[in-house]
C-alpha cells in the first residue's frame, strides 16, 4: 500500500477550507500567517511558494515578507517583534535555513510561542516532551496522521527512526512513543545499522541521503515512512532517503517521494495556523 500524502492532504485542506469559510461570521476575519523569507535559496523559495498556495486553498490570509540575505540579526529580530505585537497576525514562520551570520536558535526563541506555527519554540518543544498541550512540529504531526489514516496500528510496535534532528527525528520519536510504540533512534554513528533497521515494524527515515536505505535493511512487511527529499545523483530527479523501487515490494505500507510526507508537512502547517488563530478566541 502506497500512502499518498497528496491525496490525504487534499482531503484535509478541503475540510479546513469549509471550516475557515465560517470564520468571518464567527470571528470577524480569517487566520493570518506571516512567512519570512531571508535570501533567495531556491529550495526555501519553493517551500514558501508552496505555503502561500496551500494558504490560498484553505482560505488563510498569507503574507510573505522577503528580506535580503544581508539583513542583520537585529533587523530580523525587530521584524519578528513587530509581528508578535500585531494582533492581526496569528502565525509566524521564519523559513530555515538562515544565513550563517544569524542565529536560528535566537530567531526561533524570539517568535511569540502563541504564534509559533512550526512548533520549534523551546517552550513548545519542552511541552511536547512533558506531555503538555503544545503546537506540534508539522512533519512529525503529518507522519502520525498518515500512519493513522492508513490504519497502521502503532501501539506495541517496534519503531526505528533514522535521524535525530530537532525538526523530524527527535519529535517524531516522541510522538511514536506517545502512541505506545517501542522506539529506537538510529543515526550516522549507529553500529550495525542494517541489523537495527531490520527489527523495525515501522521505519521512519529522515537522514538526508539519497536512497540510503536499501532493500536488505528492511524486513518483510515493514511500514516505511520516507521523509527525505534529495536529488538522485544519477538521474537528477527527486528521490527520498529510501530506495523506493527496491523496497516497495517488501513493505506493507510505504510513502513515495515526491507526493508523500512533503504535502502533509504544509497541510499540518495550515492546521497549526488555524489552531493558533482559534486559541485567541477561546
Amino acid at each position: 500500500m502506497i500512502i499518498s500524502g497528496k491525496e490525504l492532504s487534499a482531503k484535509m485542506k478541503a475540510a479546513m477550507a469549509e471550516e475557515v469559510a465560517t470564520f468571518p461570521a464567527k470571528y470577524g476575519r480569517v487566520p493570518h500567517l506571516a512567512v519570512i523569507l531571508v535570501g533567495d535559496n531556491p529550495a526555501s523559495v519553493s517551500y514558501v511558494t508552496g505555503k502561500a498556495k496551500a494558504s490560498a486553498e484553505v482560505g488563510i490570509h498569507n503574507s510573505t515578507i522577503r528580506r535580503e540575505a544581508t539583513i542583520t540579526e537585529e533587523e530580523l529580530l525587530a521584524l519578528i517583534a513587530e509581528l508578535n505585537a500585531d494582533e492581526g497576525v496569528d502565525g509566524i514562520l521564519v523559513q530555515l535555513p538562515l544565513p550563517k551570520h544569524i542565529s536560528e536558535e535566537k530567531v526561533i526563541a524570539a517568535i511569540d510561542v502563541r504564534k509559533d506555527v512550526d512548533g520549534f519554540h523551546p517552550s513548545n518543544v519542552a511541552a511536547l516532551w512533558q506531555k503538555q498541550p503544545c503546537t506540534l512540529p508539522c512533519t512529525p504531526k503529518g507522519i502520525i496522521r498518515m500512519l493513522q489514516t492508513a490504519g497502521v496500528e502503532i501501539a506495541g510496535k517496534e519503531a526505528v527512526v533514522i535521524g535525530r534532528s530537532n525538526i523530524v527525528g527527535l519529535p517524531v520519536s516522541k510522538l511514536l512513543l506517545d502512541q505506545n510504540a517501542t522506539v529506537t533512534i538510529a543515526h550516522s554513528r549507529t553500529k550495525n545499522l542494517a541489523e537495527v533497521t531490520r527489527r523495525a515494524e515501522i521505519l521512519v527515515v529522515a537522514i538526508g541521503r539519497p536512497k540510503f536505505v536499501t532493500a536488505d535493511m528492511v524486513s518483510e512487511g515493514a511500514v516505511v515512512i520516507d521523509v527525505g527529499v534529495n536529488r538522485d545523483p544519477e538521474t537528477g530527479k527527486l528521490c527520498g532517503d529510501v530506495d523506493f523501487a527496491a523496497i516497495e515490494p517488501k513493505a506493507s505500507v510505504i510513502t513515495p517521494v515526491p507526493g508523500g510526507v512533503g504535502p502533509m508537512t504544509i497541510t499540518c502547517l495550515m492546521e497549526n495556523t488555524i489552531e493558533c488563530f482559534k486559541a485567541k478566541f477561546e
